[in-house]
């Protein structure tokens, strides 16, 4: 299972607990899980081994925290964006976090799907490949601007 999917599951259920109690349709109801996903999650906490792991780290303090976070802080939840090129001002990894925490999926691909493509400087293909499907485009100055009509710098 990778981030997206772990932060999916999070967000869905909002507690280790929930997640740990759903049966497989329910884990189901969550995007980007899948039958064998649901089945290994299912499996993992099955598990007495880790079912004992987490009751220590429970047990050493560890909480796992939960936000509530409401429609209006999410922007652009259900949307797809990508970025592309080399970013002066921040690093990938940042953009792709705060477009996250505004709600955003964050693809490595263009498609008929993608919302907005962030180009930064030496933009190749993906570009090119949004240009031709009419995706829109964000050069790295907008989104910038962007990033901060919603407090993020």
């Amino acid at each position: 299972m990778g981030e997206a999917t772990a932060k999916a599951l999070a967000s869905h259920f909002g507690t280790l607990e929930a997640i740990g109690e759903a049966d497989e349709d329910a884990l189901q109801s969550v995007s980007d899980v899948g039958p064998i996903v649901a089945g290994h999650i299912r499996s993992f906490f099955d598990q007495t081994h880790n079912q004992e792991t987490i009751q220590a780290l429970k047990d050493a303090g560890v909480q796992w925290q939960t936000e509530e976070i409401t429609a209006s802080e999410e922007p652009l939840k259900g949307e797809t964006w990508v970025l592309t090129g080399s970013l002066s001002d921040m690093t990938r990894d940042d953009a792709k976090a705060k477009l996250e925490s505004l709600g955003a999926k964050v693809a490595g691909s263009v498609s008929g799907k993608t919302s907005c493509v962030v180009a930064g400087e030496a933009a190749g293909s993906k570009l090119t490949k949004a240009e031709n499907l009419g995706v829109p485009v964000m050069d790295e100055s907008a989104f910038v601007e962007f990033l901060g009509t919603h407090g993020l710098e």
